[in-house]
C-alpha cells in the first residue's frame, strides 16, 4: 500500500481539532506511518515500502509524537523500539490499516487486467533457482503488475509483515491459509564420485554415521530418517541416523556445492540437487531408501486466508503454477 492510498488532500498542519491537536484524520499517514515502522523493525525499511526519504518518516513520527504529547518510538544508533504508547497505538489502528488496504485492492481488481504490486516471500535457493526464473518472465507476461521478492530462509509472518505471498517447501499448509500446489519435492542423498572414490559408497543409510555428512542447519544434532517399503501389506522399514560432519549451513546450494567439492555426503532438496546429478557431478545414494520429513515434498504458494484474492495475485500464482509444471532450465 502506497503512502498516497492514505493522505489526506491538502496539508497535514495546521488544522486543530477540538482538543487543539491536529484533527485525527490529517494524522492518518504518520499513524501508517507508525505501523510500518513496528511491522518492519527499521527507518530504512519503512522509507522504502512507503516511498519516501528516512528524514520524511522519521518527520511524520516526530510530528505524532507531538499531537499525542509522548514518546512513540524509542531510537538508539542501532535499533529502535516502540514504547507501550506506541505498541498500543498500533495494536489499535493496525487491522484498520490492513483492511482499507484489501478495500483498495478490491476496487483496483473491479478495472480489469492484473495490475498493482505483490509483495512475494521465498527461501533462498528455491527462490532463486526456481521462483526468480518464473517471476522474470510472468514480469515480461503482465507489465502492469510489480513483484517484490524477498528471498530470505527466516519464516516471515505475512500478514504482519506486508507479504502478499510465500513460496514455501513443506509436507502440509497451514490452515489458515489458502495453499496452491505448485509441484511435488523431494530429498536425496548425494555425493561427488571423488569423495565416494575416498571413503567409500554407503550401503545401508546406518553406514552414513561413518562418514562425513553435510547437514542442514537446524537446532539440535544432525538426525537423518529413512524410510524403504516393505512388501505388500507390511510396515515401511524406518531408520534415524545420527550424523556429523565438517559443515552445516541454513542453504542447501552451500551444502550442494561443498558436495561437488568432495567434501561430504549431503541430503539435499531435489530442486537443489537435480542439475548436478543429470550432469553426473554428484551421485546419488541409497536411492531404495527415502529421506523423510527434512524438507518436505511438496512446494507451496501461500497467502493468509481473506474472502477476495486480488487478480494480481492469482495471475502470478496461475503462472508459478504452470511454471513449475515444467522442468527447471540447466
Amino acid at each position: 500500500m502506497k503512502a498516497s492510498d492514505l493522505d489526506p488532500p491538502g496539508p497535514a498542519s495546521g488544522r486543530a481539532g477540538p482538543a487543539g491537536g491536529q484533527r485525527i484524520d490529517l494524522l492518518w499517514p504518520q499513524v501508517h506511518t507508525l505501523t510500518l515502522l513496528a511491522q518492519l523493525g527499521s527507518f530504512t525499511a519503512a522509507a522504502q515500502r512507503l516511498g519516501l526519504s528516512k528524514a520524511a518518516v522519521s518527520q511524520r513520527i516526530a510530528e505524532l509524537e507531538r499531537d499525542v504529547g509522548q514518546t512513540l518510538v524509542q531510537r538508539s544508533s542501532r535499533s529502535l523500539r516502540l514504547t507501550e504508547a506506541g505498541r498500543t497505538l498500533v495494536a489499535q489502528s493496525v487491522d484498520a490499516f490492513a483492511q482499507i488496504a484489501r478495500g483498495v485492492a478490491e476496487a483496483r481488481d473491479q478495472a480489469g487486467a492484473p495490475r498493482g504490486l505483490v509483495r512475494v516471500s521465498a527461501p533462498v535457493a528455491l527462490g532463486r533457482q526456481r521462483v526468480a526464473p518464473a517471476i522474470a518472465a510472468f514480469c515480461r507476461a503482465e507489465p502492469a503488475v510489480r513483484v517484490e521478492l524477498d528471498l530470505s530462509d527466516r519464516l516471515v509472518t505475512l500478514a504482519h509483515e506486508g507479504f502478499d505471498l510465500a513460496i514455501r517447501h513443506a509436507g502440509a499448509p497451514p490452515d489458515n491459509h489458502v495453499a496452491w500446489r505448485l509441484d511435488d519435492s523431494a530429498s536425496v542423498i548425494a555425493a561427488s564420485s571423488a569423495y565416494l572414490r575416498r571413503h567409500g559408497t554407503p550401503a545401508h543409510p546406518a553406514d552414513l554415521a561413518r562418514h562425513a555428512c553435510l547437514t542442514y542447519l537446524r537446532p539440535g544434532p544432525a538426525l537423518w530418517p529413512f524410510e524403504r517399503r516393505g512388501a505388500a501389506g507390511e510396515e515401511p522399514e524406518r531408520v534415524h541416523v545420527n550424523v556429523q560432519g565438517p559443515l552445516r549451513a541454513n542453504n542447501s546450494e552451500v551444502l550442494r556445492d561443498a558436495a561437488l567439492d568432495g567434501l561430504g555426503i549431503a541430503l539435499l532438496p531435489d530442486f537443489s540437487a537435480a542439475d548436478a546429478l543429470a550432469r553426473g557431478r554428484l551421485r546419488l545414494l541409497l536411492p531404495q531408501w527415502r529421506p523423510v520429513a527434512v524438507f518436505g515434498d511438496a512446494i507451496w504458494a501461500l497467502r493468509p486466508w481473506a474472502p477476495h484474492t486480488p487478480k494480481a495475485v492469482q495471475a502470478l500464482v496461475a503462472h508459478l503454477r504452470e511454471a513449475f509444471r515444467r522442468p527447471p532450465a540447466a
